[in-house]
């Protein structure tokens, strides 16, 4: 009886491939020199935060007494999450069929969205709500522009990748009974990459309100404004209670997208 060969656990390497190996463990290791804290700092960091007069005592308990103001912070910063999200989100539906290579009507076209859209999603939000500040000036309105662009860049190549794996053949026999190109979007396009946009859809909310409530550090409102006051306050008992409030809030969030996702995919 003929013993069956076992196939190899691992695919033979070429040496290119192990030469590139080699250089991303080395990139790692370096980095990590480069980099990480070092293991005495670190302990006497943690020390110092639970010392008699160290940070995390002096946050603790939370002070609630602003609740109210806080609450309708919350509210702003909810609202500027769910607007700059949703004009982000109609927004990257063009860019996404413009950066589509079966969808694109040129070339030229393609390659200058697929640009913009790295450059939405290149640039920080935080550095996005600078430059509308400039443009708009301190307040939500900023806020929810720098959320929009971040959402483009974000929404839109996850919206072009669905758009790419999407089967042809119903794009192709839409195209040869003489179907207009916006038909075949809205007729095979579209219909096929709906549990991919509602995916991507919900998981750019959730990002959008943990983001939003950073961008008040700047001056784009927000809850991130009365966080940074308190820090510069020393009122850490009232950051306390703010960052637990955004905690709830981002959960909220959380629980409310997994269940619409549940339901529509």
């Amino acid at each position: 009886m003929t013993a069956i060969p076992v196939p190899p656990r691992f695919a033979r390497q070429s040496l290119v491939e192990y030469v590139a190996l080699i250089l991303v463990l080395g990139l790692i290791f370096s980095s990590l020199a480069a980099t990480a804290p070092a293991f005495d700092r670190l302990g006497h960091g943690i020390a110092r935060l639970f010392a008699p007069s160290g940070l995390l005592t002096q946050m603790f308990p939370p002070d609630f007494s602003r609740i109210v103001p806080i609450g309708w912070k919350l509210l702003e910063t909810l609202q500027m999450a769910v607007a700059g999200c949703a004009l982000g989100l109609v927004l990257a539906v063009p860019f996404a069929i413009l950066a589509t290579d079966r969808l694109s009507p040129h070339p030229v076209i393609r390659t200058g969205a697929r640009a913009i859209i790295a450059l939405f999603r290149t640039v920080p939000d935080l550095v996005w709500a600078i430059i509308f500040i400039i443009i708009v000036g301190l307040g939500p309105a900023a806020g929810v522009m720098a959320i929009m662009v971040d959402k483009i860049g974000f929404a839109g190549r996850f919206f072009a990748e669905a758009m790419e794996e999407t089967d042809p053949g119903p794009q192709d026999a839409l195209r040869a009974i003489g179907a207009s190109r916006l038909g075949i979007i809205a007729s095979a396009v579209f219909p096929a990459c709906l549990p991919s946009f509602t995916a991507t859809s919900l998981f750019a909310l959730e990002k959008s309100v943990r983001g939003s409530a950073a961008l008040g550090l700047v001056g784009a409102g927000g809850i991130g404004v009365d966080l940074k006051v308190a820090f510069d306050l020393f009122n850490y008992d009232e950051a306390l209670a703010i960052i637990l409030m955004m905690l709830a809030l981002v959960i909220a969030v959380e629980q409310g997208s997994g269940w619409i996702r549940r339901k529509l995919i």
